[in-house]
């Protein structure tokens, strides 16, 4: 196996190796000291399965599965979904395109925000996996982008450092909507399609291997304590900060590339397609530093027990 850097600050593409079989100590060790030094780690060619997917993820920690709101009645319509994937992409529950723009709440275009998965709520995320199923062709767009929330804390003066250690951000997934641009009001029944209350992290992570990190991303709307349009204020400023384009990385999608990013120390965005006559399917697992193999909304009351 080869580890290839991407970028001159992280992101990197491992070579040689086989997802098919049972993750071997060789494997989880050579992709574990990947993720510490580069945060993003790519795998082209991967044609595995769900299952081969679930199992590989597993080796790294428990899975976050996919949550249900209290009597929320599952999908119906002929799409198969595989329990414990997140299935993403532009296809509806009958396997149809769904054009971009035509959600009202503007849920797909929150993604287009550089954003950090799991931050609305209070489990101890660590990873995502992303796997390009069925992907358009480079020419219509859908690439995903990344930067480094570790170079980007290094970069900051030290009297920003001083500023922000030990402060804590307000995350909320309806308030990341609305900086992504939702004009509408958010009401209770929106609320309680989508039951996250407002949870709190640290502005500053400091990863197992020493390296801090900002965790700010998409959803993080205010600093606990703080006047709110203060808090949004310094919050808008380190985000201006960690979205510059050096510390950017571009993943152009091939289909059945395999793509791993440490949500504690990155931020991603989405890029919408140009048109709406290819389809997208993506599948992605996100795995835990701790914890059972359940839910955000059974972690945290929110969800129906069967």
């Amino acid at each position: 196996m080869d580890v290839r850097p991407l970028h001159p600050l992280f992101a990197a593409e491992l070579v040689g190796a086989e997802l098919t079989l049972a993750p071997d100590d060789e494997l989880v060790r050579t992709v574990e000291d990947a993720m510490a030094r580069y945060g993003v780690l790519a795998i082209r060619d991967a044609r595995i399965s769900d299952e081969q997917q679930k199992e590989f993820s597993r080796a790294f920690g428990p899975l976050e599965l996919p949550s249900r709101a209290k009597g929320a009645a599952r999908p119906e319509g002929t799409r198969q979904y595989t329990p414990g994937i997140f299935h993403a992409g532009n296809l509806d529950h009958n396997d149809e395109i769904i054009p971009y723009g035509s959600d009202p709440k503007s849920l797909a275009k929150g993604a287009e925000r550089f954003h950090t998965d799991s931050s609305f709520h209070a489990m101890p995320t660590k990873w995502s996996l992303l796997h390009g199923v069925e992907t358009p062709p480079p020419s219509a767009g859908g690439d995903t982008w990344f930067v480094d929330a570790r170079a980007a804390y290094d970069d900051l003066p030290d009297a920003m450092k001083g500023r922000i250690e030990g402060l804590v951000g307000l995350h909320d997934f309806w308030e990341g909507r609305k900086l992504a641009g939702f004009k509408a009001e958010i009401t209770p029944e929106m609320r309680l399609i989508i039951p996250f209350p407002t949870v709190t992290h640290p502005l500053v992570r400091t990863m197992p291997y020493g390296r801090k990190a900002l965790y700010i991303g998409g959803h993080c709307f205010g600093i606990e304590g703080m006047e709110p349009t203060e808090g949004l204020a310094l919050i808008e400023d380190l985000y201006a900060h960690a979205t510059q384009e050096k510390y950017f990385y571009r993943h152009q999608w091939k289909q059945w590339d395999l793509v791993i990013w440490d949500n504690r120390c990155t931020m991603h965005a989405a890029t919408p397609l140009h048109s709406d006559a290819y389809r997208r399917d993506m599948r992605r697992t996100t795995i835990n530093e701790s914890g059972p193999e359940t839910s955000a909304y059974e972690w945290m009351g929110l969800a129906d027990a069967a």
